[in-house]
């Protein structure tokens, strides 16, 4: 069965790596194109989206999206890759933490905080990745990141365990999260569990069991699951491109606030990103939103909306500050 381009929504279990599943999915499927919006460690499981043929140019906005997670701390014990993996650097002995010194210190790490990458990630440095580094015994400085905890809800303390929910923004590192809460307690700690539970709008609830790529019919039943790429990312507001401007968004002109229509144009800001698309309801791609501030408006000037189909902009207006649609990736 020929499945067309899509996102798949899988569920990823303990144990393999991310590019397992898109290896199996590759075979399922016979698609040539096949990638994954964001890696699950391979001790990690839970929602791994895989894109496919034309969706896997949205693959960079789906790894921004806000995501979800369940972990479990393990307090008392410190490890050198942040998780249960790794050796065992020290360990507290008696764990006398109480449950409220707990959530006073969680709570410290809601809002936009600074996060340290961990030495064991794919990060570049100077041409390599820092775990072939962390792997030879080599620690470099990295810089604190900025990152957003929109939320973090404790759903058990089992000393030594603290189960948490956590609702964050791109680049959080949960093992980092986890080692935080632990030196903030004055204890030391490691993530012991992990599962990502939502990427944008695409939650556990909906993803297909890895074990559904081994059953006979498969393919079928992907093709059936199939998420096309614009309803994945859903979690971006939507813009229809009026039709006399579809041809110019096609070839990458920039489009003013007068060639689209928009419900809330007042709530973007410059760099936000929107779903376009065409008057019956197509979707084109993906456009970031800019403030003109430079004439852009002027240096492409038209007296009227074309009647034949020419690339052509806006006619000018006065305002000085004005909303323009850039074409960010087409599809």
């Amino acid at each position: 069965m020929n499945i067309r381009d899509g996102v798949l929504n899988i569920n990823k279990p303990q144990g393999i790596t991310s590019f397992d599943v898109v290896a199996k999915v590759k075979k399922v499927t016979r698609v040539k194109k096949v990638g994954h919006a964001g890696t699950l460690d391979p001790e990690a499981s839970g929602v791994l989206l895989i894109c496919l043929g034309k969706a896997t140019r949205i693959v960079p906005f789906l790894m921004d999206a806000t995501k979800e997670y369940r972990a479990t701390l393990h307090l008392g014990i410190t490890t050198d890759t942040l998780d249960s993996t790794g050796k065992i650097m020290q360990r507290t002995e008696k764990i006398t933490t109480t449950e409220e010194e707990i959530r006073e210190a969680v709570s410290s790490f809601t809002g936009e905080i600074e996060q340290i990458p961990p030495m064991f990630s794919a990060l570049w440095h100077h041409g390599r990745r820092l775990y072939e580094l962390a792997r030879e015994g080599v620690e470099v400085e990295r810089k604190p990141r900025k990152i957003t905890i929109h939320r973090l809800t404790i759903l058990s303390y089992d000393p030594p365990y603290l189960t948490f929910e956590v609702t964050c923004s791109k680049g959080t590192y949960i093992r980092s999260l986890c080692a935080d809460i632990g030196q903030k307690l004055g204890v030391g700690g490691h993530m012991s569990w992990l599962q990502r539970l939502k990427i944008g709008d695409m939650s556990i609830e909906q993803a297909i069991p890895f074990e559904v790529l081994g059953q006979k019919g498969a393919a079928e039943i992907l093709a059936a699951k199939i998420t096309p790429a614009d309803r994945v990312l859903k979690f971006l507001p939507a813009v229809q491109i009026r039709s006399w401007a579809k041809r110019a968004a096609l070839h990458g002109v920039p489009l003013s606030d007068r060639q689209v229509i928009l419900d809330h144009p007042e709530q973007l800001r410059k760099g936000d990103l929107v779903r376009g698309y065409d008057s019956e309801g197509q979707f084109i791609g993906i456009f970031e939103t800019l403030v003109d501030l430079s004439g852009l408006r002027q240096q492409q000037p038209q007296a009227e909306p074309p009647q034949d189909g020419r690339l052509q902009a806006e006619p000018p207006q006065t305002s000085q500050e004005e909303l323009w649609f850039k074409p960010k990736r087409l599809l």
